[in-house]
């Protein structure tokens, strides 16, 4: 995400969701960004962020609200595993929408998150390969499982055509650049 930003030379991007400010932290390596607005609704998630940002002093700004908050005239907006707690898709259009508003001529969203398939075999397989990552990374196969279930009453994913098209009709020259299901990174271009 954070190359595909830099590649713009943006003076100004907006991280919504920004948690702990791991993308922020990414995009600010690059000397080529300007500043990035750390954009997230959790006062505690942002007071983390303040603190892995404060190298990068005034290059790194702070909001706390919400994604449907009034968004600055910017360079490039990116979100990473953010946007799924978006529940309908009506919403994400609106989302999208106002992002293209916010964006200036030239500009690019990056959204790095899970999509998955309306086909009920391939969403199996998904969560299967899923749920061998995090067995990887030291989580029991019984509680990945459980994760899922826990997180199903906050998280929506929705199949990749859907997002595409959505990020289509807000305006947005959109492709998948990259896909490792469940997986997925867009990239919607403002002309």
């Amino acid at each position: 995400i954070a190359g595909e930003i830099a590649g713009i030379r943006p003076a100004l991007v907006l991280d919504l969701g920004t948690g702990t400010g791991a993308l922020a932290e990414a995009m600010l390596e690059y000397e080529c960004v300007g500043a990035v607005e750390a954009i997230d609704v959790d006062p505690e998630m942002l007071d983390r962020a303040r603190t892995r940002l404060r190298r990068f002093g005034s290059r790194a700004r702070f909001r706390e609200c919400s994604f449907e908050a009034p968004l600055p005239a910017c360079d490039a907006v990116a979100a990473c595993l953010a946007l799924h707690h978006i529940p309908a898709m009506q919403r994400k259009r609106a989302l999208y929408r106002h992002i293209f508003r916010a964006l200036r001529p030239g500009g690019v969203f990056v959204t790095a998150d899970v999509t998955m398939t309306a086909d009920p075999v391939e969403r199996e397989r998904c969560y299967r390969i899923w749920t061998a990552h995090l067995v990887s990374h030291g989580i029991e196969e019984r509680r990945a499982r459980e994760h899922f279930d826990e997180w199903s009453s906050e998280d929506t994913y929705f199949p990749v055509d859907d997002e595409l098209d959505a990020m289509r009709m807000a305006g947005f020259d959109a492709e998948c650049v990259w896909r490792d299901p469940p997986n997925t990174l867009l990239v919607g271009r403002r002309q």
